[in-house]
Parts: structure tokens; sequence; C-alpha cells
């Protein structure tokens, strides 16, 4: 099978900083061992995978070890793409079918804005072994449907911190949020993303654990409106909105390769 392959950088304006993901237009069906295979090829955190479905699009995300069921830079992503290529009109909304059900896209200015379920922690405990993976002792502990979600004290906490990997995968959880406010005065918290358990021992910028810091910082902060700062090495910002039971996230995006999949 052939495939159109491209890859975006997204949460940046600039190349090679944000969060890579490959987004992959195969020539006709493609099943899930195949799409698998590609993912741990191209070797990013994120691969996404999209088939026409009527007037929308099916998109699909894989790690290179999983499938997810919510990912945001690679929905950015993939919206980037219909639009770069034409495939979609840049005045429309992009409807994705996904595990998430129906997420929407649209361009808004000069930001893409997209419109995804709200997750925030629903339990709060301490979860055994999670401190000294981190090295750190949290101030809180959270948990979504997928992810567990931690307070540093400081900013300067979550930038410098460097988990003991091996001892966060054993963690049962999609990923480790680890959050704190920020120190600087045009962003409102600062976040980093672990998750070893799927295949990705640090992701760059991630838009889906947004879903769950908005609520979260939006309570402690009394606050709809807010941008995170995400630093990892090559860092990224998210704007966010708080609206119910949904959150917008926004942001640019950058093309940075296109080709083909031969295989």
């Amino acid at each position: 099978m052939q495939a159109e392959l491209h890859l975006v950088d997204a949460f940046t304006s600039s190349p090679f900083r944000g969060n890579t993901a490959g987004v992959c237009i195969p020539d006709g069906p493609a099943d899930a061992a195949w799409m698998q295979q590609v993912a741990a090829e191209l070797a990013h955190s994120e691969t996404a995978f999209l088939f026409p479905e009527g007037e929308n699009w099916n998109l699909k995300w894989f790690t290179p070890a999983k499938e997810l069921e919510l990912c945001g830079h690679a929905t950015l992503a993939a919206a980037f793409v219909l639009w770069e290529t034409g495939r979609v009109s840049r005045d429309k909304a992009i409807v994705f079918e996904t595990l998430s059900g129906k997420l929407t896209v649209r361009q808004e200015d000069d930001w893409i804005s997209m419109d995804f379920p709200a997750e925030p922690p629903a339990t709060s405990m301490p979860v055994p072994g999670l401190g000294p993976a981190l090295g750190v002792e949290p101030l809180y502990y959270g948990r979504n449907r997928f992810d567990i979600i931690v307070e540093l004290p400081l900013a300067d906490d979550v930038c410098s911190l460097e988990p003991d990997m091996a001892a966060l995968s054993a963690i049962r959880a999609r990923g480790i949020i680890v959050t704190a406010a920020s120190d600087l005065p045009h962003f409102d918290f600062v976040s980093r993303f672990f998750a070893p358990s799927v295949g990705v021992p640090e992701d760059p910028v991630t838009g889906s654990s947004h879903c769950c810091l908005a609520p979260y910082w939006g309570a402690k902060l009394n606050k709809t409106e807010m941008t995170g700062f995400q630093c990892s090495a090559r860092g990224g910002s998210v704007r966010v909105t708080c609206s119910g039971d949904r959150v917008i996230l926004k942001g640019h995006a950058v093309h940075v390769f296109s080709g083909k999949l031969l295989v």
C-alpha cells in the first residue's frame, strides 16, 4: 500500500519546535496492524491516519507502541494538512470521527482551534511510587480516565525535572502530567508530559493533557481563558478556553516534510 505522508510541527510557529506529528493518508483502507507498523517506523510520539468518511474524516492516532483514544497535537497537524493540501477549504470547519467522538477543528485568524472533551481529574489520592519516580513530592495528585496529574510547588521544579523513566513506566496510566503555576506573566501554568508505558518517554507538547490542565487550573485560578507552556526541550504553548464539558485548544503549526510512503 502507498500513502501520502507529512510531518508537521504542532503548537509552534517555528520549525523544529513544538511537537512533531506524522500525518498519513493511505490510498485505501488500512488495518490497525499496518498503521501500528507505520507509527513505529516513523517513531514520532504520535502519527495520525486519515480516511474520508462522507463529509467528515475518520482520524486514528498511534504512538510507536499502541493506538490512543485522544491526541491533540496530531489532530491539529491532521487538520493543517487537509487545509494545506486543498482537500478542505480553509474557510470550512473539519469534523473528525474518532474514538473520543466527533472533534471539530476550525481556523480562527491565524490560529487553529480544536473543540475537545474536558477531562478534569475525578479522583484525588496519592499514587504509590510516583513521588520517588519524579524525585519530588507533589502538592496534589489527581487522575482522569487517561492520565495522572500532579502539581509541584514551583515552575522550575517542573522544567528541571529528570524523572526515573523505568519507575514511571511501572505506574498504571497512559501518562503522567506534571504541572505548576507559571512564574512568567504571559503564561498561566507550565507542564510536562511523560508516557513511557505507551512508548513515549516524554511528549514535547501534549494537546490532550490540556483537556485536564484547563479545568484544573481554571478552577484554581478562577479563569476560563489561559495559556499554558509545556517546558520540554522543544517547548510549545497551548491556548485553552474552558466551556462546560468541552475545552477549546488553540495553537499554530509548521509544515516540515511531505513525501510518499511506498510500503
